[in-house]
C-alpha cells in the first residue's frame, strides 16, 4: 500500500526518512522551513571558503552505508569518507598537550607517558563500552521505546553492566583513570549530546567507545555533502522536497492525521505525518499552546564563530580542543547560572588542514565553538562581544595566535541565532538534556498517540548525534511500514 507521507523539516532525520520511505514506494513530500536542507548540518560560504555550520565529525560509518543501501544505493558512489588520525589534539592551561589517536598501539604509548596505570583503566573502559554498545544495539538503538521487548531485548538485558552503567558519568571516569588530563578528556564526550559529564549517566561512555571502535571520520568537501547526497537520492526515488515551506499546523480529525498546512496558506493531504524538528514544538503544531521546554531541562547551546583565515596554519590539527582551567565550574556556569563561561573550553575544527578543496588556495576554514547555555533570556550584542573576547583569550593562553589579526571574515552564531534559525528553544542543540538516566534514555517516542503521527531526529528517540539520527529514521520508517501500510 502506497502512503501519502508529509515530512516536516529537512534535517538529517527528515531526509533519511524521505530516502527510506520513497525508496519503499511511498509518496513523500518534505517541507523545510528554511532556504536550505540539512537543519543544523548546514553550510556557509564566503570569498571562496566553505564551512560546515553543524556536526564536524562522524563515527559508525556503517550506519551511513546502510542508509544508502536501504535505497538500493552505494554510499561510496555519493560520498568520500576519510578516517582521521589522530582524531584531535588536546591542550591544557598548564601547557600539557597530546594527540588523541584511535590507533591502539599509538594511543597506549600516550597513556603510558601520561600515567602508566591508566593503560589498565583504558582497557577496562573498552570492556565496559563494548558491553554498553552491545546492549544499546540490541535494545535502545534498534527499537522504538514504546515497543514491547522481544527475545533479543530480553537476552541483551541479562548482560547489563549494572555496577557502572547507572552511575554518574564523571565518577565512573574517575574510577577508571588516575590522570587528570585523561579524566577531563573523557569528560568531554557527554557534550556530544549537549550535556554535562557531572550530571549524566555513565551509560554515555558508549560515546567515546564508539569513537575508539569505529574511528572519527570526515567527508571530502564537507559534511554538508551528506545532506546533498541524501536529498539527491530522495529526489531520484520520487520524493518532493520543498524549501522555504514552513508548516504552521498539522490537520487531524478523530485522533488521526489528515494533512499539513503551510504558512503561506497551502496544504498537503497526508496519511502519515513525520515531524523532524524539536519535539517540544509538536503540541503547538497540533493546535496546542506554545512549546514548553523549560530552561532547566534544555541541553546546552553553543557560541560558534566561523573564521576565514588569510594564511595557512600548518601547526594546527584538523580538530583541536583547548580546555579551560576549571571544567566543573564551566558546566556549573552553563547549567546552573545560565551564563557563558568565564574561561570556556574551545573546540576548533579546521577541515582545510585535511581537505584543501574548502579554501580558495591559501588560508584556512576555522569552525570555533564554545559551550553556551540555552537561555530563556535574550542574547544581545554585548554578550556576543564578551563571549568572543573570552574565546580569543582562551586560545591565546593555549598558545594559538590572535585569530582576529588574520581573519578575512568572521561570522558569529549565538544561541539566539541558532534558536531562531532552527526552531530550538533557547538554541538548545539537542532538545532536552541527558542528565539522569530517564532524560538520557526516555525521549519522545517515534510513534505518537495521534494515529499516523511520527517523530524523527535528535530530540526524539534514540537521541542526538549523526549516526543516532540516522537510526532514528530507520526506526521511524520501520514503524510506519508496520502500523500504516497494512
Amino acid at each position: 500500500m502506497s502512503l501519502r507521507v508529509a515530512i516536516i523539516g529537512g534535517g538529517l532525520g527528515g531526509l533519511a526518512t524521505a530516502v527510506r520511505l520513497s525508496a519503499a514506494g511511498h509518496m513523500v513530500t518534505l517541507c523545510e522551513a528554511g532556504p536550505a536542507f540539512g537543519g543544523k548540518m548546514n553550510r556557509w560560504q564566503t570569498q571562496g571558503f566553505t564551512f560546515d555550520t553543524g556536526p564536524s565529525l562522524i563515527t559508525m560509518p556503517h550506519v551511513f552505508e546502510e542508509t544508502f543501501k536501504a535505497a538500493g544505493e552505494r554510499m561510496e558512489d555519493h560520498l568520500e569518507l576519510v578516517r582521521l588520525e589522530p582524531v584531535a589534539e588536546y591542550i591544557w592551561p598548564d601547557g600539557t598537550r597530546f594527540e588523541h589517536s584511535t590507533n591502539l598501539p599509538q594511543w597506549l604509548e600516550v597513556l603510558r607517558a601520561l600515567e602508566p596505570r591508566d593503560v589498565d583503566g583504558f582497557l577496562r573502559f573498552l570492556q565496559l563500552g563494548a558491553r554498553l554498545f552491545e546492549l544499546s544495539s540490541e535494545t535502545f538503538l534498534r527499537r522504538g521505546m514504546d515497543q514491547p521487548p522481544d527475545w533479543r531485548t530480553i537476552k541483551a538485558l541479562r548482560h547489563f553492566p549494572l555496577r557502572n552503567a547507572w552511575g554518574n558519568y564523571d565518577k565512573v571516569v574517575r574510577s577508571l583513570f588516575r590522570s587528570p588530563y585523561l579524566r577531563q578528556m573523557f569528560n568531554r564526550y557527554p557534550t556530544y549530546v549537549g550535556s554535562s559529564p557531572f550530571r549524566s549517566p555513565a551509560t554515555l561512555l558508549v560515546i567515546p567507545y564508539l569513537e575508539h571502535a569505529y574511528g572519527g571520520w570526515f567527508v571530502k568537501g564537507g559534511l554538508y555533502r551528506i545532506v546533498e547526497a541524501l536529498a539527491g537520492v530522495a529526489r531520484e526515488k520520487g520524493a518532493t522536497l520543498l524549501a522555504n515551506a514552513p508548516v504552521a499546523r498539522i490537520g487531524h480529525e478523530r485522533g488521526r492525521v489528515k494533512s499539513v498546512h503551510l504558512a503561506d496558506g497551502g496544504s498537503i493531504n497526508a496519511d502519515v505525518v513525520v515531524m523532524n524538528g524539536d519535539a517540544s514544538f509538536l503540541h503547538q503544531l497540533l493546535g496546542g499552546d506554545e512549546p514548553t521546554l523549560p530552561p532547566e531541562r534544555r541541553s546546552k547551546s553553543g557560541f560558534l564563530s566561523l573564521a576565514a583565515m588569510r594564511n595557512d596554519m600548518p601547526n594546527l590539527h584538523h580538530h583541536t580542543v583547548c580546555f579551560g582551567a576549571d571544567y566543573q565550574r564551566e558546566f556549573s556556569q552553563i547549567f546552573d547560572d545560565r551564563e557563558f563561561p568565564e574561561d570556556p573550553t574551545v573546540y576548533i575544527n579546521a577541515p582545510s588542514r585535511s581537505d584543501r578543496g574548502v579554501v580558495p588556495g591559501q588560508g584556512e576554514t576555522l569552525f570555533i565553538m564554545a559551550n553556551a547555555p540555552a537561555r530563556a533570556e535574550p542574547w544581545d550584542e554585548a554578550m556576543t562581544r564578551t563571549a568572543w573576547q573570552r574565546v580569543v583569550g582562551r586560545l591565546a593562553r593555549s598558545g594559538l595566535p590572535d585569530l582576529r589579526e588574520d581573519a578575512l571574515a568572521i561570522d558569529h552564531w549565538t544561541p539566539r541565532r541558532i534558536g531562531a534559525s532552527y526552531r530550538m528553544p533557547g538554541g538548545a542543540m539537542y532538545g532536552a538534556d541527558s542528565h539522569g538516566w530517564r532524560n538520557a534514555f526516555i525521549r519522545p517516542a517515534n510513534r505518537q498517540r495521534t494515529r499516523g503521527l511520527y517523530l524523527v531526529g535528535g530530540s526524539s528517540h534514540p537521541g542526538g548525534g549523526t549516526p543516532t539520527v540516522l537510526l532514528s529514521a530507520k526506526i521511524t520508517s520501520s514503524l510506519i511500514e508496520k502500523h500504516e501500510s497494512a
